[in-house]
């Protein structure tokens, strides 16, 4: 899911930035560890060690994200451990809180690489996050890959080289921003749209630019766009100038937390227009009633019948006491296999070169979907949308690319 710049999607209509029903909260505070081998499994490995760290915001803005992609990360190296390891080499977790945020983040991949010695990081959650550690990671040659940061910036530089050891299990903005508009135009009939964002989230700014590019191209008009900080909480001003426009969609491509607090005074307002925002809105406290009528993109729908899907669901629920996996578990889930059937692939975890290249060759079966990686170390893979009614969040579409 940029702050989370978290996104990438075609035509929807199931679990936009994949989402439906959500992990019911956990607490925060520490973080659970793999369960012991099932008896029946053969014993832990004998072979030496693998560390693989998990940055994931635990507090801050959007704990739920970090809880979700802790335990689907915790989930599936504790699966690999039950069945032996990799290479014979036992796994070990080394979770670090990184908040969705860049300092945070930063001060978590220095410790990781360089106190712990860590070669493997999954995360982080945020873009604003995963960018400057991708920074970090890629000049150390650490081979991270992000679950969630959907801003193209988090594998490719500034310079527009791609970032070698940088990859991500999640699609790109571009591509959820394509799969809004496309939505918006043709499932909703949208003729005009208005853009609420924050400026300085590069996630949220990014989803606004693909959405308002390929809604205009599609022959879409914005008619009003409205720029906010992560520290507002009144929106009223914004939300009058909506009223004003009378816009058939509203575009809201921010966090859970955001979007909750602006649907429910749009609510008080009496706007009755359909908002429609990003993977961003998959929480488990995504106000469903002040979210009411809504759409977003999203990586998975728990209502997918997909074998992969419903066996991931059984053994996250018997795991983590009967809680359905949101779509950030999924993707930590799928990210964290992603890594360790690479590094099965290479036949090493000490060079990390050879992993990067089994990681860029893979055709990889997740809960998200079949993946590949593009040019850009960026997964190819198909995207739905879901709707927030009468109390839940349901599969609508999904979009292939």
């Amino acid at each position: 899911m940029n702050s989370r710049s978290i996104k990438m999607i075609s035509i929807l209509g199931a679990a936009a930035l994949a989402l439906a029903a959500c992990a019911a909260p956990r607490p925060v505070a520490q973080p659970e560890q793999p369960a012991e081998a099932p008896k029946e499994q053969p014993a832990a490995p004998a072979g030496g060690e693998i560390k693989i760290a998990i940055l994931a915001p635990l507090s801050g803005p959007v704990p739920t994200f970090g809880v979700s992609t802790r335990d689907g990360a915790l989930l599936a190296i504790e699966e690999w451990n039950a069945k032996g390891g990799v290479n014979g080499m036992k796994i070990v977790p080394i979770v670090e809180d990184s908040q969705c945020t860049a300092d945070p983040a930063v001060n978590a991949a220095n410790k990781v690489i360089d106190q712990d010695g860590v070669k493997f990081i999954i995360g982080e959650v945020c873009s604003k996050a995963s960018i400057p550690v991708s920074e970090i990671a890629n000049a150390k040659k650490v081979i991270q890959i992000s679950p969630t940061s959907t801003n193209p910036a988090v594998t490719v530089g500034s310079d527009g080289a791609v970032k070698p050891y940088i990859f991500r299990a999640c699609f790109i903005d571009p591509f959820q921003g394509q799969v809004a508009a496309k939505f918006a135009l043709e499932t909703l009939g949208a003729k005009t749209a208005f853009i609420m964002l924050d400026q300085a989230n590069d996630y949220v700014r990014g989803l606004a630019e693909f959405f308002e590019k390929s809604f205009t191209e599609g022959g879409g008009q914005i008619v009003g766009k409205e720029t906010y900080t992560d520290k507002d909480t009144d929106f009223s001003a914004i939300l009058s100038k909506v009223a004003e426009a009378k816009p058939d969609l509203v575009y809201l491509p921010d966090y859970y937390n955001i979007v909750n607090l602006v649907a429910k005074q749009a609510k008080e307002k009496g706007l009755t227009m359909p908002f429609m925002g990003g993977d961003g809105w998959d929480s488990s406290d995504l106000d469903l009633t002040a979210a009411d009528g809504g759409y977003f993109t999203n990586h998975y729908s728990s209502e997918d019948t997909r074998p992969e899907v419903a066996a991931f669901i059984k053994a996250y629920g018997a795991k983590y006491n009967g809680a359905v996996p949101d779509a950030l578990a999924v993707l930590a889930y799928d990210a964290a296999n992603i890594l360790i059937e690479s590094i099965k692939a290479a036949g090493t975890a000490d060079d990390t070169d050879k992993v990067r290249e089994a990681m860029k060759a893979i055709n990889f079966k997740g809960v998200s979907g079949q993946i590949t990686f593009d040019d850009n170390n960026n997964p190819v893979k198909s995207a739905v949308v879901l709707q927030v009614k009468d109390g839940k969040v349901s599969y609508n579409t999904t979009v292939n690319p």
